[in-house]
């Protein structure tokens, strides 16, 4: 990275060999995805991204929660603080000096990906705010200065994802009623945890106004449903979720000109009102249809519709996390003491849901960073083969999240939603890093490889001083 004594990045070179394993195939291809999201929220001049896929007789590498840009993140993040630290500025100044402004959107970076909408330097500053970033700054500089063996430590990361890409994509979705009034969703994805089935009614039920515990969500069934991409990529809602939206509507528009015949009416003229799920005459609310009224009238060909969402581009969610470490220079252990985070996925349909995926993410990212690696001998034998030996954290390295909320609404569809699934990791992986560096950089360390073990935190510590 170079840019100017004043904060402002002029280029960015990142270099990436990418270990595929003993059976290249997705491992092989996840560069590609690093490359798309090099310059990450920053708006960068010149960026240059080389990347080599090798063949190793290691455990295959695939897509894991992030796939792709995770590396991006980790790499712009890490070489953002370095270059801070250079020049003698707070990273988070540095950070703000150089995001990409929220009227500049659609975006295209050097390496030739299209942003779709982001505000980047909003997401930062709620961040900072909310963790209070100058009073814990404050607090780092007081124990320096007291020669305080416990140090504290403050990471940063401000991030951008790519989600149902890295191509336009598609899914299908069908909306069946049934005759006492409820109604069946066919859908494309099919879910192992992400929780469709509440989403999925949820849509539909808002656009027909009928209670989502009348709709069943089936998925699945090749029987059923002809067609469907399934769930990765956080493209479930943003695609799956859409083809609901769309043939809820669709649905709702057939239900219309069936209601008018009742109503003897223009198919114009009739509203379906939603907190009723009761079709009337524009001006009329006092005589009603209900859906089961219109499904009855509709004979042997019954109500439904039937719809294939295609977007016309892939969505960019984003956010900052912001991590508090305290590292005890004596052993290099590392305490989490904070995660503040803004992950900005567009419009939330079901927060609930949103922040469950929230969690999940960040607890990954946070293991990446602190305890998770696979390690072979000299010999090409795995030494991490067992949970014995491979490190990952419980509940009570945690503490509670503190998750800010911020919605950008997306363009690219009718829902304004983006994918939540893995920006957790993508965000916070990098911040703790971060922060367990920035608690030992006032004895010299500049640098500390994932995970920061106790082993490598001390070491780095040692040869500091030696230094």
């Amino acid at each position: 990275m170079g840019g100017s004594t004043d904060g402002h990045i002029e280029a960015y070179r990142l270099t990436v060999l990418q270990d595929a394993g003993a059976y290249p195939s997705m491992g092989a291809f996840l560069p590609y995805l690093t490359r798309m999201m090099a310059s990450g929220v920053y708006d960068i001049a010149a960026v240059e991204c080389e990347t080599t896929s090798v063949v190793t007789n290691t455990t295959p590498t695939v897509a894991y929660r992030g796939a792709g840009r995770p590396e991006a993140t980790a790499a712009i993040e890490r070489a953002v603080d370095l270059f801070a630290a250079e020049i003698g500025l707070d990273p988070a100044d540095v950070r703000r000096r150089n995001l990409i402004d929220a009227d500049r959107f659609p975006f295209t970076t050097p390496t030739g990906t299209e942003y779709d909408v982001g505000a980047y330097a909003e997401a930062l500053d709620r961040v900072l705010a909310s963790a209070g970033y100058d009073e814990l700054r404050a607090e780092q500089r007081r124990r320096r200065t007291a020669g305080d063996p416990k140090a504290l430590g403050l990471g940063l990361s401000v991030y951008v994802e790519v989600t149902a890409g890295p191509s336009a994509s598609s899914e299908h979705a069908r909306v069946e009623m049934r005759p006492e009034g409820g109604a069946v969703v066919y859908t494309g994805p099919s879910p192992h945890g992400q929780g469709h089935e509440t989403s999925w009614a949820m849509i539909a039920a808002d656009e027909l106004g009928i209670d989502p515990a009348l709709i069943e969500v089936v998925h699945g069934d090749t029987d059923l449903v002809p067609s469907g991409g399934g769930t990765m990529g956080s493209r479930s809602l943003q695609l799956g979720g859409s083809a609901v939206l769309t043939a809820s509507r669709a649905v709702v528009e057939q239900a219309r000109s069936i209601a008018a015949t009742l109503l003897e009416a223009e198919p114009d003229d009739v509203q379906l009102a939603t907190s009723s799920g009761t079709f009337h005459v524009a001006g009329v609310p006092t005589v009603l249809r209900s859906w089961a009224d219109v499904v009855d009238a509709a004979g042997d060909a019954g109500l439904a519709a039937d719809s294939e969402f295609e977007a016309s581009a892939p969505t960019f969610p984003f956010g900052a996390h912001l991590v508090v470490v305290e590292v005890d220079t004596e052993t290099g252990a590392v305490h989490l003491d904070r995660v503040v985070a803004v992950d900005d996925a567009g419009r939330v349909l079901n927060p609930l849901l949103a922040e469950g995926q929230r969690h999940g993410g960040i607890a990954q990212g946070v293991a990446q960073a602190l305890f998770e690696e696979i390690l072979y001998d000299d010999d090409g034998n795995p030494i991490t083969s067992t949970l014995a030996e491979y490190m990952f954290p419980s509940s009570a390295e945690f503490p509670t999240f503190q998750l800010v909320d911020q919605e950008t609404p997306t363009p690219i569809n009718p829902l304004g939603a983006k994918g939540i699934g893995e920006s957790g990791t993508i965000g916070s992986t990098p911040a703790v890093q971060n922060a367990v560096i920035d608690a030992v950089a006032h004895l010299g360390v500049r640098h500390i490889d994932m995970p920061c073990s106790p082993e490598r935190v001390w070491q780095a510590i040692q040869s500091a001083r030696r230094s």
